[in-house]
C-alpha cells in the first residue's frame, strides 16, 4: 500500500517501523527534521519536513496516489484538517485521525461523517487514551492477567497470564487441562518461555514463569486463570498517578464499578478541575512523594497505576509504591527500550500506548476481511480475527477441518465464532472442527513475518462472486 503517516512521534514512528517491514511504501511527514532523520537512518521510507495539514506538503508527500492517510500528530485539529484536505483535494480513499480531546470524542457521530452536512471526512477515529483506558480496565477486571483482548464483540477473549508455582496446571501437560476444568472449553494459543515462543501441543508441560496466551468465552476467563496461578482477590482499592485524559477516564469507569479510587495529580489547576468532574479523592502532589504514599496507605491499595505523560515519573513512582507495599503495580511507558527493563520486577505490568493503538490501525491495513487486529509482544506477534468466505472450491479454508489447514509456522487457530445477530456460537478450534463460510476465525501468530501467508490462506479465488 501507498501510505502517508502524519506525525513522527511515538505512535507515528512505531507505526512506520511496523508497516515498513511489511513491504508498504511509507512517507512520513513531520515538522521536526531531527526526528525524521533519526527514523530515516533506520527505516526504508520517504520523509517530508513540513506542516502536516498543508496542501503543498501533502502534494509533495504523494497524496494523489495514496491509498491510506494516517494523521497522528500531537494536534487533534491538525489531524482533522489534514483528513479534510486529503479528501477534498486528493480524494485519498481511507483517512484515519488520532483524536484525543474528550469533547470531540463525545460528538464524533456528528462530527466525523461524510453523510452529515459539514461533517469531517474522517473514516476512522482512534483515541490512544481511550484504547489504553479500556486496556487497563480489563486488567483490573481480570486480576492476574497481563493482557486481555476482545474478539467477536467481546464474546471471546484472548488472555495472557504468567504461570506461577502453585497453579494447578503448572508442571502438567496441556492435555490435562480438560480434566482440571471439565465444563470449560479453552485453547492455549501460544506460550512464551524466557521470551521465546513455543507452539503448544497436548504434551507441552506448563512451567512456572511461562507467559501463557489462552482463548476462551468471556464468562470462563477467571476459571482458566485460576488453573495457571493463585486466584487474586478482586481489585477494589485503586490509586492512580496522573489526572490527565487516561487517569480521569479510568477514575470515572472504576467509580461506576464500585471501586474506591484515589487520583494523584501534580498540577494544581488540573487537580481542581478533576476534583469537580469525578467523585473520587484527588490529591494535589507528586506521585513519588514517599510521605504522601505512606499517609494514603499505599500498602492497603490493590493496584497502583502510573499514567502520567512522563515515563521517568511513572517508573520512579511505581518502584516507590512497590517498595512501600503496593500489591499490584501497573505503569504506562512510552519508550520502547524501557518496556522490557521495567516489566516483571517492581512493575508487574508495563503498558505500551503505542502497541495498544497500533492494533486499532492494523485492522484497516491488513488485506482481506479483517475484523480485529492486536499487536503483541512489542510488535513481534499478532492476534487477528479474520472472516472466511467462499466455498470448498474457491477457498483454501472453507469446508476444511482445522487439522487439514496448512498454517504458516508458529500460527495457531484459537477459536471460531459462527452465526450473527445474537445467535453466535463459539467453537474452540479443535482439530476436527470444520470451517464454514462467514465464520470469524481467531488466529495467533508468534511471528508477524508470516502475516501475508495468513492473508493469502484466507483469500478467495478470483472465480468467487
Amino acid at each position: 500500500m501507498q501510505i502517508i503517516i502524519l506525525g513522527a512521534g511515538q505512535v507515528g514512528g512505531t507505526l512506520a517501523k511496523d508497516l515498513e517491514s511489511e513491504d508498504n511504501e511509507i512517507t512520513l511527514v513531520d515538522v521536526s527534521r531531527e526526528r525524521l532523520d533519526e527514523l530515516h537512518n533506520h527505516l526504508d521510507l520517504r520523509t517530508i519536513c513540513g506542516e502536516a495539514a498543508h496542501p503543498d506538503v501533502l502534494a509533495k508527500a504523494g497524496a494523489e496516489n495514496t491509498d491510506l492517510l494516517i494523521a497522528v500528530t500531537n494536534s487533534d485539529e491538525t489531524n482533522m484538517i489534514a483528513c479534510q484536505i486529503a479528501w477534498l483535494l486528493f480524494k485519498i480513499p481511507t483517512k484515519i485521525a488520532r483524536v484525543r480531546d474528550p469533547s470531540y470524542l463525545r460528538n464524533k457521530e456528528k462530527l466525523f461523517s461524510k453523510d452529515v452536512e459539514g461533517g469531517l471526512p474522517v473514516d476512522v477515529v482512534i483515541s490512544p487514551e481511550q484504547v489504553v483506558t479500556d486496556h487497563i480496565f480489563k486488567l483490573i477486571r481480570y486480576p492476574g492477567a497481563l493482557q486481555v483482548l476482545d474478539f467477536a464483540h467481546g464474546l471471546v477473549r484472548l488472555v495472557a497470564v504468567k504461570a506461577y508455582y502453585g497453579g494447578p496446571l503448572v508442571g502438567n501437560a496441556l492435555a490435562t487441562l480438560k480434566q482440571h476444568i471439565p465444563n470449560v472449553d479453552t485453547r492455549v494459543a501460544a506460550i512464551f518461555r524466557q521470551g521465546k515462543p513455543i507452539v503448544p501441543i497436548g504434551s507441552t508441560i506448563i512451567e512456572a514463569n511461562d507467559e501463557v496466551f489462552f482463548i476462551a468465552e468471556s464468562n470462563d476467563i477467571i476459571k482458566v486463570i485460576s488453573e495457571l496461578q493463585r486466584v487474586e482477590e478482586p481489585y477494589k482499592k485503586i490509586m492512580i498517578a496522573g489526572g490527565g485524559h487516561i487517569g480521569a477516564a479510568l477514575a470515572h469507569v472504576l467509580e461506576q464499578e464500585g471501586c474506591q479510587v484515589k487520583v494523584i495529580e501534580r498540577n494544581t489547576e488540573n487537580a481542581k478541575k478533576l476534583s469537580a468532574e469525578i467523585n473520587s479523592i484527588v490529591i494535589n502532589t507528586d506521585a513519588a512523594d514517599k510521605d504522601m504514599l505512606i499517609e494514603e496507605n499505599i500498602e492497603d491499595m490493590d493496584v497502583f497505576i502510573a499514567v502520567t505523560n512522563n515515563d521517568a515519573a511513572n517508573i520512579m513512582s511505581s518502584m516507590l509504591a512497590k517498595k512501600l507495599g503496593g500489591r499490584k503495580i501497573m505503569a504506562l511507558i512510552n519508550r520502547h527500550e524501557y518496556l522490557d527493563l521495567a516489566q516483571g520486577h517492581e512493575i508487574d505490568v508495563a503498558i505500551s500506548p503505542q502497541q495498544a493503538t497500533i492494533g486499532s490501525l492494523l485492522t484497516y491495513i491488513r488485506q482481506g476481511d479483517i475484523a480485529t487486529v492486536y499487536s503483541l509482544r512489542r510488535g513481534a506477534a499478532e492476534a487477528i480475527e479474520t472472516i472466511a468466505h467462499g466455498d470448498s472450491h474457491t477457498s483454501k479454508v472453507v469446508g476444511r477441518s482445522v487439522e487439514e489447514l496448512k498454517l504458516p509456522p508458529g500460527t495457531t487457530i484459537g477459536a471460531i465464532v459462527r452465526g450473527e445477530g445474537g445467535n453466535e456460537k463459539v467453537l474452540m478450534a479443535h482439530d476436527d472442527v470444520v470451517i464454514e463460510s462467514d465464520d470469524h476465525v481467531i488466529l495467533f501468530l508468534v511471528d508477524k513475518q508470516y502475516i501475508h501467508d495468513v492473508e493469502r490462506l484466507f483469500q478467495v479465488d478470483a472465480t468467487f462472486i
